[in-house]
This record gives C-alpha cells, sequence and structure tokens, in this order.
C-alpha cells in the first residue's frame, strides 16, 4: 500500500483473513532530539517497502492504574511513537466510512497497541479503523515555556492530516471521517472542536464520557514546576530538552501522588490527582471546548455524545473504598466536587433513597465525566448544531456488581474485544451473554453513526433531552440524568485556574 510518505506492507487477518491491518506507520518524526518539546513534524520518507506488521512503541509513561505497565529507562529513550494503525474491510474499495480511534489515559499514559482497541470487529461491519499514539504526560501535555501547548493535542491533529492525506488508499472516505474516544480520548476530541488546526478534519464525532478538567496556563505551568523541581530543573524547554524522558515520567508520578498537599494552590485537580488535561492558552487551544461549542463551532459537525451511569466506581474499586467511605470522606467530595456549598444538602434531596456512599460516587461520577458530557449535549444543541446522547447503564456482574457501569466499561464493548486483558478486568474472564450482545448493539449504532450520522435513535434537543440508555434491554428516554443537570444549572464547566 503506498503513502505519501512511502510503501508499506500489512497483513490479512481476521478468521477468514478478511481484515487487511497495517501497523506501526509513523506519521510523523520521532518527537525527540532537535524535535523534543516541538511541534510535531511529517515523517521522513523511505525507499522500498516498510513493513507494517507490528504495532510502534508507545511515548514515555507510567500507567498508575496499572502499575505494571511502566515504559521504563531500559526503554529506547527517543521512541518511533508517533504511528497509526489502520484495519480495512476491504483496501481497494471506494470510500468506505472512516473511524479513527483517540485513547484514554488521563492525558499521562496509554498507547493504540492495546489489545483492547484492537480494530478488527469494528473494520467487519464495513468501515475502515485508525488508532495512533500521540505524547502523554510531560512530554505531551505540561505547560514547558519555550515549547507550543498542547502538543499531544498536535500530534492528534497531525494523525488527522495523515488520514486526510492517505486513507484513500486503505479504502476510506476522508470526506467521511468520524473521530471517537473515551476519557481523555474523548476531552481531546472535545477540545479538537474548539481548535482551528483541526478544522475541517473530520465530520462526526464520538464523545465517551468527557472528562470536564481543562487547564488555565497558567495552572499547567505551576504544575509543571512542581513536578520539575523533584529533578532540580526548570519548566523550560532549554533545561529539559535533553533531559531522560523516564525521569520526567518517574517525578510526574511521584507528584501525583502528592497532589493534595497543593490543594490550597491547585484546587479541584489536586484531590482528582490530575497533573495533566488540555491548556486553554488562547493559541492553540482559545477557548474551552463548551464555550466554543456553544458559538457554534462544531454546528457542521454531528456529534454523539454519551457516559457511564456508574462512573467513578471504577476509582473507588482501584482505592478500595466500597464499603469505607465515611461521612467525613463523603462530606470532603461534595465540598470539593459539587456544583456549589449546599451540595451534600441537594444532592440528599434529589436522591433521597441513596445512602452516603452512593452520593458520594454520584457527586464525583457527575464530576469526572456525566455533566461535562450533557452541558456539551445541551450547548451543541443552544448552537443549532446535530447531536445524539446515550447512557450505559449496564452493570457488569464482576466484583459483585460493585463496579456497576463504571468508567471505561463501554470500550471493550464499542471495539468487541470482551477478552482482552482491560476487559477481562472489567467483564470477567468469560464474557457475560449480555455483554456479547450489547457489544453487538453498541458497535451496529457506532458503525451506523459514522456511516450517516444516525445511530438509530431521535435526535437530543432541549425539548426532551432524549437519550438512547444501554441497559439489558435498551430504551429511549427523556432526561435520563434531570436530576444532577438540575443541580449544575448555575455552574457551568470551563477553564480551571490557580486558586
Amino acid at each position: 500500500m503506498r503513502t505519501d510518505r512511502g510503501t508499506v506492507r500489512g497483513q490479512a487477518e481476521g478468521v477468514h483473513e478478511t481484515i487487511a491491518v497495517f501497523r506501526g506507520i509513523p506519521f510523523a518524526k520521532p518527537p525527540f532530539g532537535a524535535l523534543r518539546f516541538a511541534a510535531p513534524e511529517p515523517a521522513e520518507v523511505w525507499h522500498g517497502i516498510r513493513p507494517a506488521f507490528d504495532f510502534g512503541p508507545p511515548p514515555p509513561q507510567h500507567d498508575r492504574m496499572n502499575p505494571a505497565v511502566f515504559t521504563g529507562p531500559g526503554a529506547d529513550a527517543a521512541p518511533d511513537c508517533l504511528t497509526v494503525n489502520v484495519w480495512s474491510p476491504d483496501p481497494g474499495a471506494a470510500r468506505l466510512p472512516v473511524m479513527v480511534w483517540f485513547h484514554g489515559g488521563a492525558y499521562a499514559f496509554g498507547q493504540a497497541g492495546d489489545p483492547v482497541y484492537d480494530g478488527a470487529r469494528l473494520a467487519s461491519r464495513g468501515v475502515v479503523v485508525v488508532t495512533f499514539n500521540y505524547r502523554v504526560g510531560m512530554e505531551g501535555f505540561a505547560e514547558i515555556a519555550g515549547a507550543p501547548s498542547n502538543r499531544g493535542l498536535l500530534d492528534q491533529v497531525a494523525a488527522l492530516r495523515w488520514v486526510r492525506e492517505n486513507i484513500a488508499a486503505f479504502g476510506g472516505d476522508p470526506s467521511r471521517v468520524t473521530v471517537f474516544g473515551e476519557s481523555a480520548g474523548a476531552g481531546s476530541i472535545a477540545a479538537l472542536l474548539a481548535m482551528d488546526a483541526a478544522a475541517g478534519l473530520f465530520t462526526r464525532a464520538v464523545a465517551q464520557s468527557v472528562p470536564g478538567s481543562f487547564f488555565s496556563a497558567g495552572l499547567a505551568a505551576d504544575i509543571a514546576s512542581a513536578v520539575m523541581g523533584r529533578l532540580g530543573l526548570a519548566a523550560t524547554a532549554d533545561e529539559l530538552h535533553v533531559s531522560d524522558p523516564y525521569a520526567l515520567v518517574r517525578a510526574a508520578a511521584r507528584t501525583a501522588a502528592t497532589m493534595v498537599r497543593r490543594a490550597e494552590r491547585w484546587g479541584v485537580v489536586a484531590y482528582a490527582e490530575t497533573l495533566f488535561s488540555p491548556v486553554v492558552d488562547g493559541v492553540t487551544l482559545p477557548c474551552s471546548p463548551w464555550d466554543a461549542v456553544e458559538r457554534g463551532a462544531a454546528r457542521g459537525v454531528d456529534l454523539l455524545l454519551g457516559h457511564n451511569r456508574d462512573e467513578y466506581r471504577l476509582f473507588m474499586a482501584k482505592r478500595g473504598e466500597f464499603g469505607a467511605v465515611s461521612a467525613e470522606r463523603a462530606a470532603l467530595a461534595h465540598r470539593v466536587f459539587g456544583a456549589d456549598a449546599d451540595s451534600e444538602r441537594a444532592y440528599g434531596r434529589a436522591y433521597p433513597d441513596a445512602g452516603t456512599e452512593q452520593l458520594y460516587e454520584r457527586v464525583a461520577s457527575d464530576w469526572l465525566c456525566r455533566i461535562p458530557t450533557v452541558q456539551l449535549l445541551d450547548a451543541q444543541a443552544r448552537a443549532g448544531g446535530s447531536a445524539h446522547a446515550y447512557e450505559l447503564r449496564w452493570p457488569t456482574p464482576v466484583s459483585g456488581g460493585l463496579l456497576g457501569s463504571c468508567h471505561g466499561l463501554d470500550v471493550p464493548l464499542v471495539f468487541g474485544t470482551l477478552e482482552a486483558p482491560l476487559a477481562r478486568q472489567l467483564l470477567g474472564e468469560r464474557p457475560p451473554r449480555e455483554a456479547v450482545e450489547l457489544s453487538v448493539r453498541m458497535r451496529s449504532a457506532w458503525t451506523a453513526f459514522a456511516a450517516t450520522g444516525d445511530p438509530g435513535w431521535p435526535a437530543y434537543g432541549l425539548d426532551a433531552r432524549r437519550t438512547q440508555v444501554y441497559d439489558s434491554a435498551d430504551a429511549v428516554l427523556g432526561d435520563p440524568v434531570a436530576e444532577s443537570r438540575a443541580l449544575w444549572e448555575k455552574r457551568r464547566f470551563g477553564v480551571l485556574d490557580l486558586i
């Protein structure tokens, strides 16, 4: 297959070898050496045929949700990590819909090579699937003097430009590109809706669990300075240019573990242990996505937005909080994450049958993803743009049902990768029949949306806020998060700043 940089050879995969797969194709030069902390530059041209059988290496990172996953000092200090991967059901086809995946990971970790992001099952439904790596953590999102902000977002724009220039050779239609992503991937997509650099690179967008965390340049710079202070360095491109990438990863991990000590300066992000987020710098990212969308920035983009009912339960499980949330801890969560000073009483009135721990999870879930997603839907509706909404309510049976429909559960369901390691954590060693059937329904809706802009249920509007609710039996409901949405009417998500 010929790309604008050179020719690649993939391989046929799948049960009947019906999917052509190409892995590890560079879309930009390695972002190290002279290009450290710089905007991405197009990949070098190569001669001959480049094997495209293996995923490219991940950017430097540490997954604190799964501490065993660590790219440490023994790894390549200058990896050729900015690569794309393509699954095509028919490389010779003309203009199939294209779906480009943005992985999550708190803007600090994640890689396209994770088995849960295998695109074969989606591609088998008649779409071309693309996944890619982008810089994360200090390399991609730290605010560093002398370097462009949001380098991770700039990598994403570069990957989309590669798709525009090359996807037709793989059977895809460059005029029918749908971006889809979860968590930090969804937040990245929301950011791209506000960026001039991304205009025209996609026509549809699926954002799964949009996080509400966007930083001011001042807050981001202060966090970067705290990380670099652990190494005795200033957060400037000149000082960091020759620093060990993995030393920065370790310094960031240590800082994240002690962020709450800086709550008086960093506010809610200290309690959320969120070191990195898109930076509203006025240049690469001119404003928050909620403001941009309300002003009409996404009026020409079809949106499919949704969340999981019990987002925060994943993090409660990681921290061993089930059955251990005290009244004092719950009260702190309401003070930190709530919409106003009356949050604890207001949530108690809105959900009179919920106990202390349930209300703790609800306010944290609302702040984390539920309300930011709903407010983005409302902004699109007010601007007169096209939007569809969903909520995942199906509760996974693992952990005795305690996880519910937690953060990240939607990912293997959408990809159909129910036996990937991440999926097994959320669904068990053998996924239940309900999960298999739900996965088929969600994949069908996502691919239909990519093809036509219609996932199969009524559009979202401010009159009824019709939402597809995925459960054991699906249903279209009006305003399924009405109670929480009402509590947040006076507080809009935007830009987090230093206190």
